[in-house]
């Protein structure tokens, strides 16, 4: 069968949750990736008021909504970035507290872990979300790190997140990293690092969205060949190049939308994703999850983008063929 769609309700959060379950109800969508900020899902509310988490659960199923995805990119972004004034906005002010870093580190840490709780609460089976990264700077900075740098690094975010993980295990919930610029793993081969340091947890995987590789210059396909039993979670967004010999791959200090960017997000099949591979691809490595509709285009509508998305992955999306033996080949 085709894999359920899902919308992502993160591009969303600035709309009442009510709001957004009878669009995505409307357009045809399976269920929600519900994101743990804006009002869509409280995690500490959720976790103390059992009639919260009905409410919720009733909301979504009045419109015939799953949640098989919660998200909490945010917080999980503090819990090994160096924290400075930027991480104020992206968590809830009890985890910010009087923003020493390492209270911040600490209480981020306990609300990723809250958030798992929630999402074996409601149900749920992924918990989606970034990881930070100690060391991004050094990625395209200077000066350039020294190997202990990074290895030091690499030994911190894995104390950050194995308590994490540990009660991931406990609760039967996966947590899908996403690969993107500004993580620990942003492409194939610090991917294979960080699940090496991490000694391949079963409880770390990934979240696959080929528009953060394609811009890069890496290959989606090659990364869900890599990792075949790491593909937890998918997310679809579109990208498109626009390098024009005045601004390279990186997006420069212009926000979405602004022509001065080398590349820019589009809605799914109008960028430069190849999908009928992405698809043939997920197939041959047997991903049966679902698809979540990321939605970002600053040269579209979002309702009628999100709506647009939905009919693209359906045209899209198809069985693997039968393994059978064909008539003709025998």
């Amino acid at each position: 069968m085709p894999r359920p769609l899902l919308l992502f309700t993160g591009p969303f959060a600035d709309l009442p949750l009510g709001t957004v379950v009878a669009q995505a109800s409307e357009w045809g969508y399976y269920g929600l990736e519900l994101c743990c900020w804006g009002d869509h899902l409280e995690v500490q509310r959720g976790l103390s008021d059992d009639a919260y988490v009905t409410d919720r659960l009733a909301m979504l199923s009045r419109h015939n909504l799953q949640v098989p995805v919660i998200a909490n990119h945010k917080v999980g972004q503090v819990i090994s970035d160096p924290v400075d004034h930027r991480h104020q906005p992206l968590v809830p002010d009890y985890v910010w507290g009087d923003g020493q870093p390492d209270g911040v580190h600490a209480r981020a840490s306990e609300e990723m872990m809250a958030t798992i709780r929630l999402a074996e609460k409601l149900g749920a089976t992924v918990v989606s979300g970034f990881t930070g990264s100690p060391v991004w700077s050094y990625v395209t900075g200077y000066p350039a790190p020294r190997p202990g740098v990074i290895a030091e690094a690499l030994r911190q975010f894995a104390a950050d997140w194995s308590p994490i993980l540990d009660v991931a295990r406990d609760c039967g919930i996966r947590f899908a990293a996403e690969i993107h610029p500004g993580q620990m793993a942003f492409d194939l081969y610090s991917a294979e690092v960080v699940l090496d340091v991490l000694h391949g947890r079963e409880e770390f995987g990934f979240t696959f969205d080929p528009s953060h590789l394609h811009w890069q210059g890496v290959d989606p396909i090659e990364f869900l060949r890599r990792f075949p039993e790491r593909i937890y979670h998918v997310h679809i967004k579109d990208v498109i190049l626009t390098l024009n010999g005045r601004s390279g791959i990186l997006a420069g200090y212009w926000p979405s939308g602004d022509p001065r960017r080398g590349w820019q997000f589009r809605s799914p099949g109008r960028g430069g994703i190849d999908w009928d591979a992405i698809l043939r691809t997920l197939n041959d490595i047997g991903y049966d999850g679902p698809l979540s509709v990321d939605w970002h285009d600053a040269g579209l509508d979002r309702n009628f983008g999100a709506a647009d998305a939905i009919q693209f992955l359906q045209r899209l999306d198809f069985d693997p063929p039968s393994r059978a033996a064909q008539p003709f080949r025998g």
